[in-house]
């Protein structure tokens, strides 16, 4: 009999944004936020991960200083009552490395350590994200998006999805690799809606096992996205997608996915309980 998949880690999601597509700025308010990171965990949340700037399709980028302000003061107040992990959702290794020393323990980065270094006006260049996650030291999780948020759902195309998802996050481990980031921290997200059709979308998820079996952890950040709304026209609102996000969480954890990223937690704990019991009993394991 086939031993079944562990569970996977619910990663709770707190926006720190005015515009996010998902709760359209209710947790803008530093004491809204941590009112919320508070809930999260009482509801079972494994992880939570914080964000600053806000990545759905046609964002405006935010500039690393506010990003910042934004994100370390709820860090901080999170850490101070809780050591439940924290993910700090960022492209910018300064916003990633004032994360850390708050008390974040994983980047989670949609741009998979692409973040350009500058050059200063003394001809100086930052160190680039993948030296930067070396240096801090903590795991990364490496998502693909096709281009960037303002511009990756203007027409996204792709030969074969699957296999071209596939090689990107590999070209992407092996560069943390070599900018000295250890394997056993890296986690991969094939970016569920990061530049990608309702076709794509469908494709990558049908594909998890695939990527599962690259023997990285797999984040599955499928919550609330928009393709759900395309197989359920009652969808059309992101808080309406409840049954899709909780569809899809299932599929990941039968696939093998190591976390699910979750804006509605309490449900996902829930199912996952639910799938995790009916599982044992299949194969004989006495229930919890």
């Amino acid at each position: 009999m086939t031993a079944q998949p562990v569970r996977p880690r619910v990663m709770g999601i707190v926006n720190v944004t005015p515009d996010s597509f998902s709760d359209g700025g209710r947790f803008f308010d530093p004491a809204a936020a941590l009112d919320q990171a508070r809930r999260l965990i009482d509801e079972g949340a494994d992880i939570l991960d914080i964000g600053g700037e806000s990545t759905r399709p046609g964002a405006t980028p935010v500039p690393a200083a506010e990003e910042i302000a934004r994100v370390v003061p709820l860090i901080a107040a999170i850490r101070a009552v809780s050591d439940v992990a924290i993910s700090i959702d960022t492209m910018k290794p300064a916003v990633a490395r004032a994360a850390v020393a708050a008390g974040a323990t994983i980047w989670n980065d949609v741009a998979a350590l692409r973040f350009a270094p500058r050059t200063s006006e003394m001809g100086t260049s930052e160190m680039g994200a993948p030296e930067v996650a070396a240096e801090l030291g903590c795991e990364v999780i490496l998502m693909h998006m096709l281009g960037e948020p303002g511009t990756m759902q203007d027409d996204p195309r792709y030969d074969d999805v699957v296999a071209e998802v596939e090689a990107f996050l590999l070209a992407r481990a092996l560069t943390a690799m070599a900018a000295g980031v250890e394997r056993e921290k890296i986690w991969l997200d094939p970016g569920i809606g990061f530049g990608k059709t309702p076709a794509h979308n469908l494709a990558l998820l049908a594909a998890l096992p695939r990527f599962v079996a690259l023997g990285y952890p797999v984040l599955l950040g499928a919550s609330r996205k928009r393709f759900i709304a395309t197989l359920d026209p009652l969808g059309a609102e992101p808080t309406a997608r409840l049954g899709g996000s909780l569809a899809a969480h299932l599929h990941g954890a039968a696939a093998g996915v190591a976390a699910v990223r979750a804006h509605d937690v309490r449900e996902t704990v829930q199912a996952l309980a639910v799938w995790g019991a009916i599982g044992g009993a299949a194969q004989g394991r006495p229930r919890p």
